[in-house]
């Protein structure tokens, strides 16, 4: 209900482009978006009124995007009047994104895979599923996960990367919206700082993410979460030790209390989740402690300094890499961590080590000096 009232909005003031994540299927949602406003010029060419950038890290999910919406889902948005039947029949030329970002390693949800071995097995299947098709406009394949100096830019791009995608290394930038207290612990890990912990939004599923782990008990805490979830059915199932535990030491309050919390909640977003708690306590619990791995995130965006302890904060890898790179140079300094001068500094950087590069091929002897590229104040 919530993706079919975005893309409500979306249609109505005109977004041209929207990012899809974290997709394991094809939605009516997404076919509608893409679909609608399909039209014909004059010489036959299909032109798009609206993009979507599909941002995945498995093959199968990526053929998904890369082919035309499945049949059944834009027949029946025709019979629901979503769409015309003019456009239904001209989405099935067309893959349902011509843009697919492929995510390796990264903050957040994540399959961990490496960016060497996972892009070069999706580029070759868009170009497979080009071939296939007979698409007229290639389907453009970028990369993202791991990226936070300009070495990584230059391995995506020598892979075939039509455009790069940073995530993690944003957070710690002058315009996000993380609190300072959150951005001065990202500035101090390094590329081993990170877990895997359980997700607030797939909990019950046992799907985890990845979230820094140096300066706080966060992920340490979920997992313990989990475990207990796992173990018992219901609140009153969980031992009184181990009940008297998480209250103190996580939650800071009586179960009871944080099940009223809970409940207000859900009372205005989604009164059904109550019903069902009310019929399972596992489900209960599950709500209950989805409390805790939801106020997490918002306790690091707010700064909340007597929760620091419990930040939640998804980041991969690329953040400590960007960190040693950074080190002893103007973007060491948080104020200065702008997106422009991140953004410039990595293209810059990964230009100049191209070069270099280029010219190693073409025999000159290079000094090792002119791949380390040093972040600088740039217009």
């Amino acid at each position: 209900k919530l993706e079919e009232l975005a893309v409500d909005l979306y249609l109505k003031y005109g977004v041209k482009k929207v990012s899809a994540s974290a997709y394991m299927s094809i939605t009516p949602a997404l076919v509608r978006y893409a679909a609608k406003g399909l039209h014909v010029d004059q010489q036959g060419n299909i032109h798009r009124l609206n993009y979507v950038i599909a941002k995945l890290s498995r093959p199968e999910v990526a053929k998904l995007f890369m082919s035309p919406p499945p049949a059944n889902i834009l027949d029946a948005l025709v019979q629901s009047k979503q769409i015309t039947s003019e456009e239904a029949k001209l989405a099935t030329f067309l893959p349902l994104a011509e843009d697919i970002t492929v995510e390796a390693d990264s903050g957040g949800h994540t399959d961990n895979r490496p960016l060497t071995a996972l892009f070069p097995t999706i580029l070759l299947l868009s170009q497979e599923i080009t071939n296939k098709n007979g698409y007229q406009i290639p389907i453009r394949v970028g990369a993202a996960g791991g990226l936070g100096t300009p070495s990584a830019l230059v391995a995506a791009f020598n892979m075939g990367a039509a455009y790069v995608l940073t995530g993690s290394i944003n957070q710690s930038a002058v315009e996000a919206g993380l609190s300072q207290e959150g951005k001065k612990l990202l500035a101090e890990v390094g590329i081993a700082d990170m877990m895997m912990t359980a997700a607030a939004d797939m909990f019950e599923l046992g799907v985890k993410l990845q979230v820094m782990k140096r300066g706080t008990l966060f992920g340490a805490r979920a997992n313990k979460l989990y475990d207990i979830y796992s173990r018992y059915n219901s609140i009153e199932e969980i031992p009184t030790i181990e009940k008297t535990k998480i209250e103190e030491q996580i939650f800071r309050a009586n179960l009871n209390n944080i099940w009223e919390l809970t409940e207000q909640f859900f009372e205005q977003r989604d009164s059904e989740q109550i019903i069902k708690a009310q019929q399972n306590p596992k489900h209960k619990m599950a709500l209950i402690f989805r409390w805790y791995l939801g106020l997490s995130s918002r306790w690091a965006i707010q700064g909340d300094t007597d929760r620091k302890a419990d930040y939640q904060i998804w980041c991969g890898p690329a953040m400590g890499s960007f960190n040693q790179w950074a080190a002893n140079s103007f973007l060491e300094n948080l104020s200065n961590r702008t997106v422009k001068q991140i953004g410039l500094n990595l293209l810059e950087g990964a230009a100049t080590l191209f070069r270099a590069q280029q010219l190693r091929e073409f025999g000159l002897s290079i000094p090792i000096d002119a791949f380390n590229f040093r972040p600088r104040e740039l217009l």
